[in-house]
């Protein structure tokens, strides 16, 4: 019996079918197929009624002002909050995209997020996405009293390339010692730039294909991506000692371009002694979530993430 798509899901791709993919290395063929896909998924559900948003500048690392948007739910108490990284393989994707499923979690679970417009490559290479991260955990952990945070219960989550953000910047907090973060969620998380034989299990599924990997991990690393000298805080499954990083929710689908890495971080995170909650979703490819939310799967996941989300 081979891998099948989740039937809920392959409905909700159907209308996709026939779509011819962007070369690799086409960047701004990417930026145009994807970003109204992305925006009309956000957009699909009603935005909650009961959440504000409200923007900020923040100082990146090299004096660039970066927007972070902070979302919180009307009558909110003072306690956790959440560092939010958006998708797009660092190569596009923006804040507003991702407005719908922002406040949907902060509506459902109470937290509070502050998104951040971290800058893009290949314009941004790395380490500026990973330094305008920093900076934005920096300054929500500075204005923590004024924004009724609670400094000790800070998170960070991400999906896709966001999700690989998240988990760089647990490594990078741990290499200059703070500010703490208390948990990752990280949601099929884009995690290594080293080259992979392609499964042809999931190659005919994929929303996030190969090929898209090929042309995202260059763009973010240049000339060393796939070679020696790639560090873990660029790529964290290059990471070999994962002591005292936070405790990690890792969720991916089993026809997942990610889903081997992500097993393999789940793995090195664990043998390090961090708690890890690990959820691979049969018959689910990558953004399953945005494109079948009504599936039963994707309301599975949403379940578990908010739970995640409320214990923090």
């Amino acid at each position: 019996m081979s891998l099948s798509l989740d039937p809920e899901i392959a409905a909700a791709l159907a209308p996709m079918a026939g779509v011819t993919p962007p070369a690799v290395g086409d960047i701004e063929g990417r930026r145009a197929f994807w970003e109204p896909v992305i925006g009309a998924a956000s957009n699909a559900q009603a935005f909650p009624a009961d959440v504000t948003m409200t923007d900020h500048t923040v100082t990146a690392a090299d004096g660039t002002q970066i927007t972070v948007r902070w979302y919180v739910k009307d009558g909110a108490t003072p306690g956790p909050a959440v560092l939010f990284f958006h998708g797009g393989g660092y190569i596009f994707g923006h804040i507003d995209l991702f407005d719908g499923p922002v406040a949907r979690y902060v509506s459902a679970s109470g937290v509070p997020m502050l998104s951040v417009e971290y800058r893009r490559a290949p314009e941004f290479p790395f380490p500026v996405p990973l330094e305008d991260a920093y900076a934005a955990l920096r300054w929500l952990h500075d204005r923590a009293p004024e924004l009724g945070v609670d400094r000790e219960r800070i998170g960070v989550m991400g999906d896709s390339a966001g999700g690989g953000l998240a988990a760089a910047l647990t490594i990078l907090t741990r290499e200059r010692g703070g500010p703490r973060i208390a948990r990752q969620l990280l949601i099929m998380p884009m995690l290594d730039d080293r080259p992979v034989t392609p499964d042809p299990h999931i190659e005919g599924y994929a929303l996030w294909s190969y090929d898209d990997s090929r042309t995202a991990w260059p763009a973010l690393l240049g000339e060393a991506a796939g070679g020696p000298d790639v560090p873990p805080t660029a790529a964290p499954a290059r990471l070999d000692d994962a002591t005292g990083l936070p405790p990690a929710y890792i969720e991916v689908g089993q026809i997942d371009v990610f889903r081997d890495e992500d097993l393999a971080y789940a793995t090195t995170l664990s043998r390090g002694g961090v708690p890890v909650e690990f959820h691979l979703h049969p018959g689910a490819p990558h953004e399953f979530d945005s494109i079948a939310f009504t599936s039963d799967v994707a309301r599975r996941a949403l379940a578990d993430r908010i739970r995640v989300l409320t214990s923090l």
